[in-house]
């Protein structure tokens, strides 16, 4: 039987290891390019929020349960708050229960990239845009069928656009 200091300890441990991800910036970015859109640090800062450009540029994690995107369902697509690309769609969006917005699976195998970050003490695979690269989130293998995963994404990366009732009807 596992005795409460030690489960005491384990929440503690977690709680620091999340507060030292949420406060720690990678020493370089892993985002590799070249990427069609391009802009220096003043440009980026002229048109994202501070809050976007530290989790766009700066790959950091905004806190759970505090995007509102986290709770739409309504149809619609997901796109990158850096360059406007689509990125997910309301079709596969899901609810984790983790606090972010999560998705099965983009739109399409080509708007995103991956790469592995070390920020935490362990691997992980980091989701970025693939026509900006700015920081999507993560994505892991324990979502729903049919894929499988979780693409983890923070709400301050995505700008949401309902799908028009007009053309649709």
């Amino acid at each position: 039987m596992i005795s409460r200091r030690v489960l005491t300890l384990g929440a503690f441990g977690g709680a620091v290891l999340g507060w030292f991800a949420m406060r720690t910036r990678p020493a370089t970015a892993t985002a590799k390019g070249p990427f069609e859109i391009t802009k220096t640090e003043a440009e980026w800062k002229k048109i994202l929020t501070p809050q976007q450009y530290y989790v766009l540029r700066d790959h950091g994690t905004e806190r759970a349960f505090t995007s509102p995107l986290d709770k739409i369902y309504d149809p619609g697509t997901y796109h990158c708050a850096g360059c406007d690309t689509a990125l997910f769609s309301s079709d596969h969006k899901f609810d984790s229960r983790t606090g972010w917005p999560s998705f099965y699976k983009p739109i399409s195998d080509d708007v995103v990239g991956e790469s592995t970050d070390y920020v935490i003490g362990y691997p992980r695979t980091e989701v970025h845009c693939a026509r900006c690269g700015g920081h999507q989130g993560h994505v892991f293998n324990d979502g729903p069928r049919p894929t499988g995963l979780r693409y983890c994404i923070n709400g301050l990366a995505l700008n949401f656009k309902p799908k028009d009732k007009k053309a649709a009807g």
